[in-house]
């Protein structure tokens, strides 16, 4: 079965714009840290007010599912902190997704910053 995951993964890499896909091992340790890294941002008063992003960053299956939750994390984080804190920390979360996702889900420059 754990060739068939790998083999899987390196198609979808494939199909998606990037043609080498990180190791197994890169892609496990980069995906806890990002998963540690957006329950640091959240901190002790945002686990308990936020639940259930909370919950759902601890129990996420990929780095794609992380990906996906730095906008519910961003929302938290504006509402205790301001959206331009919140801002600066998400963009530091996302940096750390370089080199783990397929070419078509990293983000791309934002016309509206100047």
């Amino acid at each position: 079965m754990r060739w068939f995951k790998g083999s899987l993964r390196s198609s979808i890499y494939g199909l998606l714009g990037n043609p080498v896909a990180p190791t197994d091992s890169v892609l496990d340790e980069g995906t806890e840290d990002i998963r540690e890294a957006m329950l640091a941002l959240l901190g002790e008063d945002g686990t308990r007010r936020f639940a259930n992003v909370t919950r759902r960053v601890r129990y996420a299956n990929d780095v794609q599912a992380l990906w996906y939750l730095r906008g519910d994390v961003m929302a938290a984080l504006a509402a205790t902190q301001g959206e331009a804190s919140a801002r600066g920390k998400v963009q530091q979360v996302t940096n750390m997704f370089q080199g783990l996702l397929p070419g078509s889900l990293n983000s791309r420059p934002s016309p509206l910053r100047g």
